[in-house]
């Protein structure tokens, strides 16, 4: 994936994605819903966007052991010492489970391993450790109970399928820290990237017709369409 189409992701919020996927009849429009962020990126930096493909990892039910996909976490490693430099990290954890799935040595790791940034559709823990790793962490709640509490690492560099909307290894994850993340599926980045110009136009120009005056039913019908 080219560093230049990451950079010309930058540019947009996660809002204008999110209208180019919907466009395109992606599930959910990309938009992974109901995370908080736990941990930012310092300063200034902590006001763009990061912009990253995803590297995934599976959690199971300790003591179960899912139909699909087959395990592949090695057992004489740990999950976070293969994490792939330069991506987001997206997890996702068992639903209705209370404890965590990230802690402060795994996020340590993560970072040390160059990620970009953690993504868990799950717990984490730890947070004061989480803020010190200086990396954009995201995730749906905390909890004081490492993950041997109940999850147990299953596959890496798998399909995820997090409330419908399929996250894969090679996706682009694009947090926007004031709106949050979208996920853009690998093969429609090209289209995205040549839709979004057009998009954003669009609604600049809706914009200033409804400061003249114009009925946001009248300006959408002049400029998009519907």
């Amino acid at each position: 994936m080219s560093t230049a189409a990451l950079a010309r992701l930058e540019r947009y919020t996660a809002c204008d994605v999110s209208d180019a996927l919907l466009k395109l009849k992606v599930p959910g429009a990309g938009f992974i819903a109901d995370l908080s962020p736990y941990s930012t990126k310092p300063g200034k930096e902590a006001e763009s966007p990061t912009v990253a493909p995803v590297s995934t990892v599976l959690f199971a039910a300790k003591g179960e052991a899912p139909a699909e996909p087959a395990p592949n976490v090695p057992k004489d490693g740990h999950w976070s010492d293969a994490t792939q430099p330069g991506t987001f990290v997206v997890m996702r954890q068992p639903p209705g489970q209370t404890n965590a799935i990230c802690g402060g040595i795994m996020a340590l790791r993560i970072k040390m391993r160059r990620a970009k940034g953690i993504i868990v559709a799950g717990r984490v823990r730890d947070v004061q450790e989480l803020k010190r790793t200086d990396l954009p962490i995201l995730a749906r709640g905390v909890s004081t109970v490492g993950s041997g509490g109940g999850s147990v690492p299953w596959a890496t560099q798998v399909p995820l399928d997090i409330d419908g909307v399929v996250v894969s290894p090679g996706d682009v994850a694009l947090h926007d820290p004031a709106n949050g993340v979208v996920i853009i599926p690998r093969d429609k980045l090209d289209q995205v990237l040549e839709m979004l110009p057009g998009l954003v136009a669009a609604d600049d120009r809706v914009k200033q017709d409804v400061l003249k005056g114009m009925s946001v039913h009248d300006a959408f019908k002049l400029h998009r369409g519907t």
